[in-house]
């Protein structure tokens, strides 16, 4: 008898303990963050308005180009005397147009930076506010992951929070 009392007893705890554990367990996801980030609205938005800044750019750097290029025609049909006089001319437009090339390609490239951290911290804010409100311990990128389970994957709703803040 005792020992079937202890069995039982044993038994309940075991199951008592069990359910704790898997009423416990951690609650996982992941996340394509690269699908989110192109098909955010905020990307879409931004690539546009980067694309008229760089054809600016682009036309803006071709017309000094064209300009040096003109400059440095004219400097060869020029006599020795004439050519002394031109040269520290086309050199300054050279150097200009390397300045020019050179900080406008630096803040093109900083202000893309600048936004690509805020449109990956939007994506980071949505995910843990969906994480909490979902109960999911830790969402993964799925790109470092071998097996995914699609009824894991929450792409599709962090795109569609993300598109709804806009």
């Amino acid at each position: 008898m005792k020992k079937l009392a202890v069995v039982l007893c044993g038994a309940f705890l075991s199951l008592f303990v069990l359910t704790g554990v898997a009423q416990a367990a951690d609650k996982f996801a992941y996340i394509d963050l690269s699908r989110s980030f192109s098909e955010y609205s905020k990307t879409k938005d931004y690539d546009k308005k980067l694309t008229e800044k760089e054809n600016s750019y682009i036309s803006e750097r071709d017309k000094k180009l064209g300009e040096v290029n003109a400059l440095k025609d004219k400097f060869a049909l020029l006599s020795d005397k004439d050519k002394d006089s031109k040269k520290s001319e086309l050199e300054a437009k050279a150097k200009s147009l390397k300045d020019f090339v050179a900080q406008r390609e630096g803040d093109l490239r900083k202000e893309q930076e600048e936004k690509m951290k805020e449109i990956l911290k939007d994506i980071q804010d949505a995910v843990k506010a969906y994480a909490e409100k979902s109960g999911i311990t830790m969402v993964f990128n799925d790109r470092v992951l071998v097996y995914q389970n699609k009824s894991m994957d929450i792409t599709n709703n962090i795109i569609e929070i993300l598109n709804k803040k806009q």
